[in-house]
């Protein structure tokens, strides 16, 4: 019986390695673009959160009569674009971070009870940043 070459093996090996290079060059540039990605949708998420936090605390603080004071439980008062912050995270933190990304609320005063402007949040990640804006709207005041 002959034995195989083993040479012939060690080519197709080589074939293989320098395939798999190939495909790794090429799909590498689309795995680094996630994190662009991945922040603007963390963006647009707590953008929409924030606009749906202040709606539904202006809901609140009208069912009882915009009594910020009294029914903390219900109402918050927000008089400003980063008040938002406390409507998510339960305290006044602003600039704060979800999964590593840190979310700025820009400062803009809120008019008279109800009244409505739009705020605006940054996002940064590392090099990847972005910014959208949400209806803010002021209760409770």
């Amino acid at each position: 019986m002959k034995k195989a070459n083993r040479g012939f093996t060690m080519i197709e090996l080589i074939v293989v390695i320098v395939i798999l290079g190939i495909l790794a060059a090429t799909a590498l540039p689309k795995f680094i673009d996630l994190r662009g990605n991945a922040v603007e949708a963390s963006l647009e998420g707590i953008a929409g959160n924030l606009g749906s936090a202040m709606t539904v605390n202006y809901a609140g603080c009208s069912a009882v009569d915009n009594d910020a004071v009294n029914h903390a439980d219900k109402c918050r008062k927000v008089a400003n674009c980063t008040d938002g912050a406390v409507l998510l995270q339960g305290v006044a933190a602003n600039p704060f971070t979800q999964g590593g990304t840190v979310f700025t609320i820009t400062s803009k005063a809120l008019a008279t009870n109800g009244s409505t402007d739009l705020c605006t949040v940054t996002a940064a990640n590392g090099t990847a940043t972005g910014s959208a804006t949400f209806a803010g709207i002021s209760a409770g005041n």
